[in-house]
């Protein structure tokens, strides 16, 4: 089923979110949700609080990239309970964006070399080092399970000259091809 994706604005998306186990209900049946969401509206990564969850899950499907990036050919991941340890601190400015900020996107600069520890949707342990685009990926979808995106990453110079398609995302003044849900209206 596909979920609508939560827009720039939306305060699940500067939450913090939080780990889960086991005992978390339908975990199988909200990670396919999740990958059709992410199918359909052409993402290549995708993390719980953009649907409107709470919770430490991202998926992750670079393959689409495979073609500009190799690494990230077969890179199809479920990751809950991320961890990353930065292996190298040289950071290299890449463009970015994200289905939370439709029509938007910006250089960001992130370390090239992340090891990466993880369950997957059997809660079996995983640790790997990723390098190039595929890890660029890995740290953006796990930014949003610490509240942050990626535009907080960008200068305040590039902020305000993005301040009013901001603007127009958290009013849902915006076309999307996939379902959103905007950040609720403020009562005056």
């Amino acid at each position: 089923m596909k979920l609508p994706v939560y827009l720039y604005g939306h305060p699940v998306l500067r939450e913090i979110s939080e780990e889960i186990d086991t005992t978390y209900p339908d975990l199988k049946e909200l990670v396919a949700n999740m990958y059709e969401t992410m199918y359909a509206s052409d993402g290549v990564g995708l993390a719980a609080p953009q649907i409107g969850r709470n919770d430490r899950i991202v998926v992750i499907d670079a393959s689409p990239l495979a073609e500009n990036f190799p690494e990230c050919d077969g890179f199809k991941r479920t990751l809950i309970n991320p961890e990353i340890e930065i292996l190298d601190g040289d950071q290299i400015s890449r463009s970015e964006g994200c289905l939370s900020l439709p029509g938007l996107s910006e250089d960001v600069k992130r370390v090239e070399h992340i090891l990466l520890k993880y369950l997957d949707e059997d809660f079996q342990p995983h640790e790997e080092e990723i390098s190039g685009f595929a890890a660029r990926v890995v740290q953006h979808e796990c930014d949003h399970l610490e509240g942050i995106v990626y535009m907080d990453h960008v200068s305040a110079i590039r902020k305000q000259l993005n301040r009013g398609k901001l603007r127009n995302i958290m009013e849902g003044k915006i076309r999307c091809e996939y379902p959103t849900k905007c950040a609720p209206r403020k009562k005056k």
